[in-house]
């Protein structure tokens, strides 16, 4: 039919290469702001339907919207009606799923910031194409997964292109904590309330009381609750304890420096 969007490549393979599962990615997110939802989400789950039977794999018998609750309540692991990326690595066939091998072995969000300090080596903000390489062929040697320098280099390249939206060749905190499970992804509580670099000042200034330079784990505790509340965000004591844990991974010996804490508030990193 005259212009019927073509069906994207890939999803009648058996298995993924790390730029095809891009593709097919790019493809659905059609808006690029993170998610498949919305009408993308149903053209995704009818075009994958389609494929599975082509490729003799026939779901059960029953309609559109019962199949289509069905997946989602299998894979929308945070039940928030919207596939993310680490959602959408569960459900593809990839065997070069370097996403489920970040996840795996980085699963937590205190494990994420404890090797964002490791391999962010120069603090700032940023972990570079070089920093990436090391990062990802440290990854690799943990789960045991052989590889050679090509592939090491197209996954970097691949994750560059996932994530590094300005084009800049680098990759701020924000943007790699999308390779995390969603329900371990502290930070995308904080996307609504990033702040600017005067606010920040204030409440820096406000919660460091002794004027030192850094805050401890108490002043952090306060500090991330007032500004959820603020925010009108609900935080529970278990959730504010690992948000502060996770946070602490970025602190030297206890000590929480404004450069590292305004990684995390800020909407854009240190200069």
């Amino acid at each position: 039919m005259a212009g019927k969007q073509q069906q994207p490549p890939y999803l009648h393979l058996a298995e993924l290469t790390a730029s095809q599962f891009l593709d097919i990615w790019k493809h659905y997110d059609a808006d690029g702001n993170g998610y498949i939802e919305g009408k993308e989400l149903e053209n995704f789950f009818q075009e994958l339907e389609s494929a599975r039977k082509g490729a003799g794999v026939e779901s059960r018998n029953a309609n559109f919207a019962e199949k289509m609750r069905s997946f989602m309540q299998k894979y929308d692991k945070n039940a928030d009606g919207k596939i993310e990326m680490a959602e959408l690595a569960q459900i593809l066939p990839t065997e070069e799923n370097f996403l489920l091998c970040f996840r795996q072995h980085v699963g937590s969000s205190a494990e994420f910031m404890e090797a964002w300090r490791k391999y962010d080596t120069d603090r700032s903000g940023y972990i570079e194409a070089n920093e990436l390489k090391g990062f990802l062929s440290d990854l690799l040697e943990k789960a045991n997964r052989p590889y050679d320098e090509p592939q090491l280099q197209e996954y970097t390249q691949t994750i560059l292109r996932m994530f590094d939206f300005n084009g800049d060749g680098k990759l701020c905190l924000s943007e790699m904590s999308r390779l995390l499970p969603v329900q371990e992804n502290f930070l995308l509580k904080f996307q609504g309330m990033k702040l600017d670099s005067e606010e920040f000042n204030a409440i820096f200034a406000f919660y460091d009381k002794d004027g030192n330079g850094f805050i401890d784990e108490n002043e952090l505790d306060a500090l991330l609750k007032d500004l959820s509340e603020k925010n009108k965000k609900e935080i529970g004591i278990q959730q504010l304890t690992n948000y502060r844990k996770s946070i602490m991974n970025l602190s030297d010996g206890g000590k929480l420096y404004r450069k590292e804490l305004e990684i995390v508030l800020c909407n854009e990193p240190p200069l």
